[in-house]
């Protein structure tokens, strides 16, 4: 028969004690870190890819659109002939 040692026992619970006790602080520091990102973040002007993505669609746009009006322009200057000076 088998005795069961009680310091081994009290050494046991304590040690599982510890490691939630510890767990316990990892989630808590994560929670932590993630709130000081996210606040961090928000004071940032950062856009989001739909965002930049938008601008990027009318700048090019308007980029193509200024294109066709210069050689638009360009056809009626040649069409008017040379300019007086």
């Amino acid at each position: 028969m088998q005795t069961r040692n009680k310091i081994l026992d009290d050494f046991s619970q304590l040690m599982t004690n510890a490691m939630g006790v510890a767990q316990g602080a990892r989630t808590e520091a994560e929670t932590a870190m993630k709130g000081l990102i996210d606040r961090w973040l928000a004071d940032r002007d950062f856009v989001t890819r739909e965002e930049f993505d938008a601008v990027r669609a009318m700048a090019q746009k308007a980029r193509e659109e200024n294109e066709a009006l210069k050689a638009r322009l360009d056809t009626l200057e040649a069409a008017a002939g040379p300019a007086k000076s």
